[in-house]
């Protein structure tokens, strides 16, 4: 399944007061959690979509913890991956120039599409490693002609 046929959208009206967003997101992510592991099913939710009060997406940054993994990206613009303390659930933050958040994201996935080698540029790696090591070959082959002819 496409992760983007799964992004969890809200519509939900925001106040300056507590939004109490934060315990059904996190059920959210539980549940999502569940389908990855029964269904390999990936899901991602868009933090941006949903109003929260200030301090609430902290609270459900600091719950999910931090996992072993942190990426960053450089591509039209900078990106964080980071891998939370529950193993398939990630946060995914998109920059502008001046880093400020433009997006993020709960991705609860076995591994962020963003993170994966588009099958092009692997074949365009295959074949570049391919030319470095003729090179590497015949630059050895030619130091041992020119060392065998001193």
């Amino acid at each position: 399944m496409d992760q983007t046929d799964s992004v969890i959208h809200f519509n939900i009206q925001a106040s300056d007061q507590l939004t109490w967003n934060v315990e059904p997101l996190l059920h959210e992510v539980k549940h999502a959690l569940e389908r990855l592991a029964t269904e390999d099913e990936t899901s991602v939710i868009d933090l941006r979509s949903i109003p929260l009060a200030p301090g609430e997406e902290d609270r459900i940054l600091e719950i999910l913890g931090l996992g072993e993994v942190v990426a960053r990206l450089n591509v039209l613009g900078s990106s964080d991956v980071v891998e939370t303390e529950y193993s398939g659930v990630w946060v995914v933050t998109h920059y502008n120039e001046n880093e400020e958040t433009i997006g993020r994201f709960i991705e609860v996935t076995r591994m962020p599409e963003i993170l994966r080698s588009q099958a092009e540029d692997v074949a365009e790696a295959s074949e570049r490693l391919a030319l470095r090591l003729e090179d590497e070959q015949q630059e050895k082959q030619t130091s041992n002609k020119l060392a065998v002819e001193k």
